[in-house]
């Protein structure tokens, strides 16, 4: 008997035990685990397969027929628009895709959906890469390179960043404001991020964490999370 997953060559190297769950390809870095805490969050049944970027698994073909540019995450759900399975990869377009599917984590006001988009674009147009190419420059191989100025110059980007963050937080529980209905896929982008360059990359002394009280708070908020504490361990 086929399945409607069977068209996607990913499926025969990474065989799902739950077809009709959506299927999540992935690893726990800070990118992966936007969409593993937006599942949780929305409380979508999913099955995850881990991905290891260190082994190539996101090299090998079965991986590049659903994404062609090589990264993790990204999704199949076999229930996607107008009943038909869909796979999409990139966070921004799954974490738009996930809200607009549940109708929650994006506000329904035109206004302030904008708003939050903008917040996403602003992770994945400057607080990813900068941060990324900080954490290769400090944590990995940029270690080797005898000259200072790429990390002095991806250190003081990212502490500019943090700095753009630390006032919009003011005054906010989210970064579109107070309460719980600000919470939104903007906060699952960003503060995954800021995590792992305090955490994994080590670079809180070097971009000056302690002065960015705001984002502190609420980073801390953030990670208390129940549902942030199960996708952050997402794929196991």
């Amino acid at each position: 008997m086929t399945h409607p997953l069977d068209e996607f060559p990913i499926t025969r190297k990474c065989s799902p035990r739950h077809p009709d769950r959506i299927q999540l390809y992935s690893l726990a870095t800070p990118n992966g685990v936007k969409v593993s805490i937006a599942l949780e969050e929305l409380g979508l049944p999913y099955e995850a397969h881990k991905i290891d970027i260190m082994a190539g698994d996101q090299f090998t073909p079965e991986f590049l027929s659903l994404n062609p540019n090589n990264k993790i995450p990204a999704i199949i759900d076999p229930d996607g628009p107008g009943g038909q399975p869909l796979g999409l990869f990139e966070t921004g377009a799954i974490l738009v895709y996930l809200a607009d599917k549940t109708g929650r984590l994006l506000p329904s006001d035109a206004a302030d959906r904008y708003r939050a988009l903008q917040w996403l674009m602003w992770q994945m147009g400057g607080v990813g890469p900068m941060f990324g190419q900080l954490g290769f420059f400090h944590k990995f191989a940029g270690r080797e390179i005898a000259d200072p100025r790429p990390r002095e110059r991806y250190a003081k980007e990212s502490r500019r960043l943090l700095g753009v963050l630390d006032r919009q937080l003011a005054g906010h529980d989210w970064l579109l404001g107070q309460g719980e209905e600000a919470y939104s896929i903007a906060d699952i982008a960003v503060l995954p991020w800021v995590r792992n360059l305090v955490g994994f990359y080590g670079a809180a002394e070097l971009v000056g964490y302690n002065d960015f009280r705001e984002v502190q708070r609420v980073l801390a908020a953030f990670e208390a999370r129940p549902a942030v504490q199960k996708g952050l361990a997402v794929p196991a």
